[in-house]
């Protein structure tokens, strides 16, 4: 098994972040949902501003969002590592979310990796008749509702 080089870069200030947990769940994460021959991908905690900028450079819409993922280019470096892509989460927004639903923002947060995680793995909500979405109900009880004392 290739070994998951897992970055995690708080790139925010507003909101104070669990470093330690959300690290413990991006290990938990990856070891139950390998990303095949991949070897490195990074989560990206930035601010409202940032990901409206980025969404509305690579999406096209003009509005503060929870999460985007960017996949990798599929293509090996010299070196054969394979990169599987960011994913990008506004804390502030996942703050917000986990007090309208009644949650932590622990859970929000990992909720809102396994999302991105899955989209960097292939999955599309929007276009695959809710496989993506019945996966991340899934595995959401197995890692995050399971995991909830980890």
């Amino acid at each position: 098994m290739i070994a998951l080089e897992t970055t995690l870069l708080n790139r925010q200030r507003k909101v104070a972040i669990d470093r330690t947990a959300l690290e413990r769940f991006l290990g938990r994460l990856t070891r139950h949902v390998p990303p095949g021959t991949a070897n490195a991908w990074s989560v990206c905690l930035v601010s409202d501003r940032r990901i409206r900028q980025l969404n509305r450079e690579f999406r096209c819409t003009d509005r503060v969002t929870d999460v985007l993922s960017f996949s990798g280019d599929g293509e090996p470096d010299p070196d054969g590592n394979l990169y599987l892509g960011d994913v990008v989460i506004s804390a502030s927004s996942a703050k917000r979310e986990a007090g309208l639903h009644g949650h932590s923002l622990r859970k929000e947060l990992q909720t809102l990796v396994l999302h991105g995680y899955l989209h960097l793995l292939g999955y599309d909500h929007e276009t695959d008749d809710g496989c993506m979405m019945r996966l991340q109900r899934r595995l959401q009880r197995e890692l995050i509702d399971a995991g909830a004392e980890q």
